[in-house]
């Protein structure tokens, strides 16, 4: 009679035990083309344009992964949604390139970003541009506390398949778009410091240069100082 219980009541708790919720996707690691890099194994379609095979890792809890490919000259986009772990796409030749997986899972509403790396798409040419300056701080929208000095540091990653940055070009103004150059630091730099004034909206970018005149624009980001 005893194992009969224990035997009914065992049942009981495994059909009332709740159900796993189901797990999130993690980022997917990125192999191909590689980060700061010039990527020379398209297979050619024209004289302007190859096609590029995207490799990564997959990742776990992950059904589908989201590939996106961003042209840093023109701001195009290009996207496309495999199972699997890589995908092919036509880019143009000699055009520095973004790319960035989001891992997915029908099952939930979150998704996954993996790191965003840059490349250059083989071309005709045999120098090429710095890629632009990745913003660190303050991102696009952020609300900044400024300092004791009332200051606030802007913060960059420049990066160039050549290795031969130049120096860069700081404008910073409450004015859109920013004209008003406000540092010229070298290639070793990497932060500066700006006065602003509270409850102000300011907009800055950053230009790359490299030793043979090539150059890069960041974009214009905008932040509030508080």
């Amino acid at each position: 009679m005893r194992f009969l219980y224990v035997l009914i009541v065992s049942v009981l708790l495994l059909g009332c035990k709740k159900k796993e919720s189901p797990k999130p996707p993690e980022s997917a690691v990125l192999i191909f083309p590689e980060q700061n890099s010039e990527c020379t194994t398209g297979e050619d379609i024209n004289t302007e344009t190859s096609q590029v095979e995207f490799r990564w890792q997959a990742s776990n809890n992950t059904e589908t992964y989201e590939l996106i490919v961003t042209n840093l000259s023109n701001g195009n986009k290009q996207d496309i949604t495999v199972a699997n772990t890589r995908a092919k796409l036509p880019i143009q030749k000699g055009t520095p390139y973004s790319w960035v997986v989001i891992s997915k899972n029908s099952a939930v509403l979150q998704t996954a970003l993996s790191p965003t790396w840059n490349f250059y798409n083989s071309g005709f040419a045999t120098t090429y541009a710095p890629f632009p300056a990745e913003i660190v701080a303050p991102k696009m929208g952020a609300t900044v506390f400024k300092d004791i000095n009332n200051e606030v540091e802007l913060s960059w990653i420049g990066a160039d398949v050549d290795d031969d940055i130049d120096g860069y070009e700081i404008y910073f103004s409450t004015e859109n778009p920013p004209e008003t150059l406000v540092f010229s630091p070298g290639v070793n730099a990497s932060t500066r410091k700006v006065t602003v004034e509270a409850n102000t909206v300011y907009f800055w970018r950053v230009l790359t240069t490299d030793k043979e005149g090539n150059t890069s624009d960041s974009g214009i980001f905008e932040f509030r100082a508080l």
